[in-house]
């Protein structure tokens, strides 16, 4: 999980550094039956239309069939090998049950391959394991956690992040997210015991704007640089915002670009938020 960072010979490498991958498991190929294509819209919806911008080419990919359920209760599994994963920032294990089905999951950062992890209300408390988070003790580090019973885990997946269980109220669990809001969740959702791996990830200098591209991210223009026609910052003599005044950022269609929250009053999930993230 240390990064490796290169010598200037080049512009391009004078600002670059890699992951070293000491935790991915020489010689490890992705399981073929847990692959899956992976079609890329180059930020375009249905009608052709571009709804996200600055998306586009980059290296092709497969998909790795993740298990974010972990559906299978009470069947010990070892950790065949630890892989690289195109399309996420954290690595995945691959998994081989007792019955001789494979899987990935989420690598925590204290896997090892040969250890033993299972799922269920049973299983132990040790990194890798799923659980019922009412069968979790108050202040472990939890991942890859449930919205809703059942559906799968959908949040703190990402490289070197970590959800605090901080307590119970009344059938609901209070779990503290890394952006530092604490949030309710229904005790009976699932969670990885352990802090996601890779933490490293962030340190990463890109070093040039040709990796960006690799990774499928095209170039951005500043909104000063463009026309008035183009932007609501554009045109004016010098460098200004809005014609020569200093009023506030917008975006392209003129929505508040710093300060203005956008989170609907009404949202029904509002109510389970127990501190704001700010």
């Amino acid at each position: 999980m240390a990064l490796r960072i290169l010598k200037p010979i080049t512009p391009g490498t004078r600002f670059y550094s890699v992951s070293s991958f000491n935790e991915v498991t020489p010689g490890a190929q992705p399981e073929k039956s847990l692959l899956a294509p992976k079609k890329k819209s180059g930020g375009r919806n249905n009608t052709g239309r571009i709804t996200s911008r600055h998306r586009g080419g980059g290296h092709k990919q497969k998909y790795r069939i993740i298990d974010f359920k972990r559906r299978k209760h009470g069947i010990a599994a070892e950790v065949m090998s630890i892989q690289y994963d195109p399309n996420r920032t954290c690595r995945i294990a691959l998994l081989r049950y007792e019955d001789g089905e494979l899987a990935y999951i989420l690598a925590p950062g204290k896997l090892k391959v040969g250890q033993k992890v299972m799922s269920g209300p049973n299983a132990d408390l040790q990194d890798g394991n799923a659980l019922p988070m009412e069968k979790i003790p108050v202040g472990m580090f939890i991942h890859n956690v449930e919205l809703k019973p059942g559906k799968g885990g959908q949040m703190v997946r990402s490289a070197g992040t970590g959800a605090q269980l901080v307590g119970f109220d009344g059938g609901m669990a209070q779990v503290k997210l890394p952006s530092g809001e604490i949030r309710k969740v229904q005790q009976t959702c699932m969670a990885t015991l352990g802090v996601v791996g890779n933490s490293d990830h962030e340190n990463i200098l890109y070093g040039k704007a040709g990796r960006m591209r690799w990774l499928g991210v095209r170039p951005q223009t500043r909104g000063m640089a463009m026309n008035p026609i183009d932007h609501p910052m554009g045109g004016g003599e010098g460098r200004s915002k809005s014609g020569g005044g200093r009023q506030h950022p917008r975006s392209p269609w003129g929505q508040l670009a710093k300060g203005l929250k956008t989170r609907k009053n009404k949202k029904k999930s509002t109510d389970l938020i127990v501190r704001k993230r700010k």
